[in-house]
């Protein structure tokens, strides 16, 4: 069982991270395999809907320039995933938001891996921009794992987070839940998904 945690910071050891690690480690300690993929500082494409990842039937973007194609095969690997993102403007960072954006479109292969969101701030925005992560995965049969309070955590200069004991304890908490919900999955055989409907889309303009 593996877990990969996305970095959505461009601070590459920030508090985003400090969070993540404070999870992958709880996750290890559950013999919860964990890795952190670095979002990084370069540019990230925001999808142009041209929608050739899906008539050439290609399961990733057509552009192969930044992230975007090294998440989807990572994705692809892994048995769930958690998204991190320091809090901009009360949203999060928009190269997070366009990497997944792109990712899941294109053909990453999502359905029914847990997944959870996590947001840092200074002091305000934050259950926003927990809430706009939490949108994509509730949109693609991503069962959205909680933990003992929004997956929140405080902090300015790098690795101030550590010094909220509530919100580190929360990762904890997110870790320990995420790593039940993988092994109920994975060792109980067969795990009986819920029978998906047939997606039967319709648009309001006539």
């Amino acid at each position: 069982m593996k877990v990969l945690l996305l970095n959505g910071s461009a601070n590459r050891i920030g508090n985003t991270f400090t969070a993540l690690t404070e999870i992958a480690n709880q996750l290890k300690k559950n013999g919860v395999e964990a890795e952190i993929m670095q979002l990084g500082n370069k540019p990230v494409r925001g999808c142009i809907a041209c929608g050739q990842c899906r008539e050439k039937g290609l399961g990733r973007c057509v552009f192969d320039d930044d992230i975007c194609n090294t998440l989807v095969e990572k994705l692809n690997e892994a048995d769930a995933l958690v998204v991190g993102s320091p809090v901009y403007y009360g949203q999060p960072n928009g190269a997070v938001l366009a990497v997944l954006q792109r990712a899941f479109f294109s053909g990453a292969k999502v359905q029914n891996k847990p997944a959870a969101a996590v947001a840092i701030c200074r002091r305000g925005g934050a259950t926003a921009a927990f809430q706009t992560m939490n949108m994509i995965f509730e949109m693609t049969n991503m069962p959205v794992v909680t933990s003992q309070y929004w997956n929140i955590a405080y902090g300015r200069t790098p690795g101030e987070a550590a010094q909220d004991t509530e919100g580190m304890q929360t990762m904890r908490t997110l870790a320990n839940n995420m790593a039940w919900l993988l092994k109920k999955i994975h060792t109980g055989g067969n795990p009986d998904y819920p029978e998906r409907e047939e997606w039967n889309p319709m648009h309001f303009i006539r």
